[in-house]
């Protein structure tokens, strides 16, 4: 959703209010384990004022420069139509390289491992958010410690089984349910506060500076923790198309952030009053008789946080899907009102698998905060990369001013990426290893697609000179139309070929459709096709998308009516090519990528229900290309 000029102030505090249960889930559970793993982790810190004033002041500030400044006000403003997301940032930094192969393939390649990244930050996500609500039961009776891992692992299932339902019954519950946790995070916050009133000088921030400086060797450590605090970051990005820009802010300077500080510096409070809740502070916030009712809330609020970054990942599997850097998968519409509304089994049930191995193989939010982090920090640096390119090209800033900006956030992303380097061997691999292999599979898939496009280039003929040809010596004609999709217009489909030469036939109307995504979200319905008459009763028909649009070619082939060209269904059949590729030595990509790029092209999603073509009236004809 846009932000339009008459939008209502009641309009926008909606807006805010729903933006609440799904942009703010992850970075709104993050007091979960924060402070906990600062000071009481795998690697914890001695509890002692000096440090609990300086880690208040690092989160503090950590959520003002990278959560407020960069993300909040500067990287909100690098929207692509409306749309946010490290994929729209791809699209946006790629513009001004058109033309410059080396610098569209660095972009690419950056674009990517981000991408990469993201996927990482999605498996590690849902586990060390549900885990760390569910540990609360621990605090309220140590005996239920053994059900902690089963209990966790129950309701991950249940999320997850449920994806294929939807989000529409449940989102309107969003909101509120997370109105209720932030307003129970700024009370338990405040009312420990008001204890302690003397932590609120770490709104110092000489406080952090201080304990950097005068604790280098644990400084370092210590950011690996407070880096915590402010992951979700990206998703105010990522949704942006969903709420708008104003609605988020909104929500993030009126209230998200505010019920943040108040239940950090709560904790802070809390654990120089009582050293012995270091175990876990946040839980030890609240009093006995609403400790269950805070472990309910907190695993209800986890369970959103988790939807918000698995729909995120869908989301931006499909807009891969469309900018071909993956194999089609199948996607399901989950409302008949919301296009955004979508589930892919195969990721669903691959995030799932990730989140289990995570769960049994960590056991607890201790040893999960390890390998959470690295994959969120490296997700911020390659942003502020892409937004560097942005701000210098696409905003008309120049190199000097966009650097200048950037470089300040970039000091602190990087600082915060070494300190989770240090964390690699106690987990931190398992994010970077995922993400690793995501960016292997799209890499192939992006090169395996074009060594595939050039192979069958180099076989094609031109279009017109081909027809010319057969006006000459015209085969037999057929009644109805047939339907040949084909990448490239201005060239002959494989699959007309193979037709002419096994059937020798042609129908009385043939149609050459070819589809190109452009790199904005959506493409007015007004531009979808392009028609252009060609000699025989030959149409050559363009049909355009952005990366969010949703193909559906029979739905496109309708709006030709205004352009002369009118197709009866039931008289018209689908050509389509159906390769097998054969792979060889002294190819352009070697030759474990070519096996790799053709398992991945055999188990790809078919194009007849990718663009909704009846299966009933679909051809497909075979050809063997080697790589």
């Amino acid at each position: 959703m846009q932000n339009l000029p008459g939008q209502t102030k009641s309009a926008q505090a909606a807006l805010a209010l729903a933006a609440l249960g799904v942009v703010y889930g992850d970075i709104g559970t993050s007091p979960l384990y924060t402070m906990k793993e600062v000071f009481a982790g795998n690697h914890p810190i001695p509890l002692t004022p000096d440090n609990v004033l300086g880690i208040l002041s690092l989160i503090l500030w950590a959520l003002i420069v990278i959560v407020s400044i960069k993300y909040v006000v500067f990287i909100m403003r690098a929207d692509n139509r409306g749309e946010g997301g490290i994929m729209a940032l791809i699209a946006l930094a790629l513009r001004d390289a058109k033309g410059n192969p080396r610098r569209e393939k660095m972009i690419m390649l950056v674009g990517i491992l981000g991408a990469g990244m993201f996927y990482g930050d999605g498996m590690v996500t849902p586990a060390i958010s549900v885990l760390s609500a569910v540990e609360g039961l621990e605090v309220a009776t140590p005996a239920l410690h053994p059900f902690i891992l089963p209990i966790t692992l129950t309701v991950l299932f249940i999320l997850f089984f449920f994806q294929r339902k939807g989000t529409a019954s449940v989102g309107a519950l969003f909101g509120p349910v997370m109105l209720l946790w932030f307003s129970t995070l700024a009370v338990l916050g405040l009312y420990n506060l008001l204890a302690h009133p003397g932590v609120l000088r770490a709104l110092n921030p000489a406080y952090g500076v201080s304990f950097l400086f005068e604790n280098r060797a644990i400084a370092i450590v210590a950011m690996g923790a407070v880096v915590l605090s402010v992951t979700g970051a990206e998703a105010l990005y990522a949704d942006m198309g969903h709420f708008g820009r104003k609605p988020i802010q909104l929500a993030w300077f009126g209230f998200v952030l505010p019920a943040l500080i108040l239940n950090y510096f709560g904790q802070g409070a809390l654990l120089l009053a009582e050293p012995e809740a270091v175990s876990n502070p946040f839980y030890h916030l609240a009093p006995d008789w609403a400790l269950y009712p805070l472990i309910g809330l907190s695993t209800l609020a986890t369970v959103i946080a988790s939807q918000a970054v698995i729909s995120g990942a869908f989301s931006v599997t499909r807009q891969a899907m469309q900018l071909g850097f993956v194999p089609r998968f199948e996607v399901q519409h989950t409302s008949e009102r919301e296009q955004g509304q979508i589930y892919l089994p195969a990721i669903n049930w691959g995030l799932l698998g990730a989140v289990v191995v995570l769960v049994l193989g960590f056991k607890s939010t201790n040893n999960l905060a390890a390998a959470y982090g690295i994959a969120v920090t490296g997700d911020m640096v390659i942003t502020s990369l892409l937004a560097t390119i942005v701000a210098a090209k696409v905003w008309g800033w120049g190199w000097n001013r966009a650097i200048a900006l950037f470089v300040c956030f970039l000091v602190v992303e990087l600082v915060f990426l070494f300190a989770n380097i240090l964390k690699i061997p106690d987990g931190g691999w398992f994010p970077l290893a995922a993400g690793a292999v995501v960016f292997v599979l799209m890499t192939t898939w992006k090169r395996g697609r074009q060594l595939l496009a050039e192979r069958l280039s180099g076989e094609g003929i031109e279009l017109e000179p081909f027809i010319d040809a057969l006006m000459v010596s015209e085969p037999t004609r057929v009644a109805g139309t047939a339907v040949f999709m084909n990448a490239n217009p201005l060239g002959v489909p494989h699959a007309m070929m193979h037709n002419l030469m096994h059937n020798k036939v042609l129908h009385e109307r043939v149609v050459i459709v070819s589809v190109h995504m452009f790199d904005v979200p959506y493409v007015p319905e007004i531009d979808r096709v392009e028609v252009r008459k060609l000699k025989g009763d030959f149409f050559s028909v363009i049909v355009q998308y952005g990366f969010k649009d949703e193909p559906d070619i029979p739905r496109a082939l309708e709006l030709c009516v205004e352009q002369g060209l009118k197709l009866e269904m039931m008289e018209t059949s689908f050509f389509l090519g159906r390769e097998t590729l054969i792979p060889r030595l002294g190819s352009d990509m070697a030759l474990w990528r070519e096996k790799l790029f053709i398992a991945m092209f055999r188990n790809a999603g078919s194009a007849t229900s990718f663009f909704k073509i009846p299966s009933n009236r679909v051809v497909e004809l075979g050809t063997q290309v080697v790589l």
